[in-house]
């Protein structure tokens, strides 16, 4: 919880490996040979309490970045200064007020699917190490909010969620400023008649993860969003469909889901039961868990799939609240981390050293697994407690270390000293796919670039002009090269959901190492 800060912290080093065990562990030394001298689990040589990179610097300008991607009416404390207001009519197209949110990379539309998981990841980051972000935490708090009252408005009808703003085809036909935005701002939802029980159960869980986040600061807001998070799920349970199939030429190939609904079901029933401790949402669980995929071995967790989220999140259940009924969460939790350790079969990464999953946006599986390994390392050590792959012993910290290892590399230590966050360190991506950066903003041009003249800027090898503080690529491919192309949407284009996850991460790295 963000109220908890665990004095673990200071008892286990981050490189220091302790064995906490409820068995008696014969020796500390639990890693057979190959694992001991990977270099995942022993990143460099470092002096244990000499940070490599400055991860408070990177806290600020990670939760900066949504700042970068807000849509509507910009208020007077906007710090990324070069953008202005823009979708301030959005929704009118169906006489509803969709104004704000996120775009969530480098176009201007408003996808509710990767929003609404954008704003679950983030609370997640604040429910988990909130209590250590210092004065991040209100700025962690604002981004949050951002995305909740839009996602309050897209919800405000019964069984109706207005899921998508803009049509992503005639938007992606043009390389234009959000402030000059000309292309059709179409509107689409889900309702009884066309279900789509995946974005639904998704913004049921950011509505419900975020009324935790506000629940001490404004109790108020956080009921109201409770509230919310309840109908809309009891909506995504009872019209069970996919919107990949109502609204198939809308949201596919941008954002499908390839992974069926049953993900977010379990994942919004575990966030409801969080939030409103109901045990409908635990019995739920209890009966649905299985059906909807707790056991599967799906280990990839992103806007998608959620399965090993919900893993994740059931796991602290048992671990810390001692729920014994979800005891089978530990094991799926533990297999979600031994797929992940050097020497395993499902387990690739490049030759310096980074998780990779797919050539596409892989810096989001990047983020969301350091992640996870650093909330169910805090979940273990809470329940003194360890994973054990195939006669292996794999303690907390050995998970911090691969999280941490993961970061650096994401933050300069590869291969080519590239920092794959933007305005962080010397050497960043200066050609990021995204038109409000690469193109000259509103105060150096104030005059209207057509939807096809922003091309010559987007094919040219000219950098961005606008610096897009804390964004986050899809970073480089599976040899460790990075183009720095800007029409290399696959390797150069950020995202929300890339950013979301990795908050929470840089909040526990830059106080483990005495930085906030």
């Amino acid at each position: 919880m963000a109220f908890f800060v665990s004095s673990i912290t200071t008892l286990f080093s981050l490189f220091t490996i302790t064995c906490i065990s409820i068995v008696i562990l014969p020796h500390c030394d639990a890693f057979p040979l190959h694992y001991n001298h990977h270099p995942l689990l022993h990143p460099h040589h470092h002096h244990p309490h000499i940070a490599s990179h400055n991860y408070r610097d990177a806290l600020t300008k990670s939760i900066m970045f949504f700042e970068g991607q807000r849509s509507g009416k910009l208020p007077p404390n906007q710090r990324m200064s070069w953008r202005r207001d823009s979708g301030l009519y959005d929704g009118s197209a169906l006489h509803v007020d969709l104004v704000g949110g996120y775009y969530d990379a480098g176009d201007n539309v408003k996808f509710g699917f990767p929003m609404a998981f954008t704003i679950t990841m983030l609370s997640w980051s604040v429910l988990e190490f909130g209590g250590l972000m210092k004065g991040e935490l209100q700025n962690a708090r604002e981004a949050i909010r951002w995305g909740t009252d839009y996602l309050l408005k897209a919800t405000a009808y019964p069984n109706t969620i207005f899921v998508q703003v803009g049509d992503a085809k005639k938007d992606h036909a043009c390389w234009e400023r959000p402030e000059d935005m000309d292309t059709p701002r179409s509107v689409f939802k889900i309702d009884a008649n066309n279900p789509g029980s995946e974005v639904a159960a998704e913004t049921a869980a950011a509505l419900a993860a975020a009324s935790l986040v506000f629940r001490r600061s404004d109790p108020m807001y956080s009921k109201i969003l409770a509230r919310r998070a309840i109908k809309v799920f009891q909506f995504a349970d009872k019209y069970r469909g996919s919107y990949s199939n109502a609204l198939k030429p809308v949201v596919c190939p941008y954002y499908c889901s390839y992974s069926g609904y049953q993900d977010e079901l379990l994942w919004g029933a575990a966030w409801l039961h969080k939030a409103t401790k109901n045990p409908m949402y635990l019995n739920y669980i209890q009966v649905n868990g299985q059906i909807l995929g707790a056991a599967e071995y799906d280990n990839t967790f992103g806007w998608d799939n959620k399965h090993v989220g919900a893993r994740i999140l059931l796991s602290k259940e048992f671990l810390v609240q001692k729920e014994q009924s979800l005891h089978d969460y530990k094991g799926h939790a533990d297999n979600f981390v031994c797929s992940l350790i050097p020497g395993s079969s499902s387990a690739e990464y490049t030759p310096g050293g980074l998780l990779f999953k797919m050539s596409d946006s892989n810096m989001q599986y990047v983020t969301s697994t350091s992640f996870l390994l650093l909330a169910y390392a805090k979940y273990l050590t809470s329940s003194q407690t360890v994973v054990n792959c195939g006669g292996t012993t794999v303690t907390p910290n050995m998970l911090r270390r691969i999280a941490k290892k993961q970061v650096d590399y994401l933050l300069g230590d590869n291969p080519l000293k590239m920092s794959y966050m933007v305005g962080y360190g010397p050497r960043y991506p200066q050609r990021i796919h995204h038109r409000g950066s690469s193109l000259p903003s509103i105060a150096v041009h104030p005059g209207k670039i057509q939807c096809s003249a922003g091309f010559t800027v987007m094919n040219s090898q000219s950098p961005n002009p606008n610096i897009l503080v804390g964004a986050i690529v899809g970073g480089p491919d599976l040899h460790d090269r990075f183009p720095d192309q800007r029409s290399d949407y696959e390797q150069s284009e950020p995202a929300t959901y890339i950013n979301a996850p990795l908050v929470g991460t840089l909040a526990y790295l830059a106080h483990s190492f005495g930085q906030l």
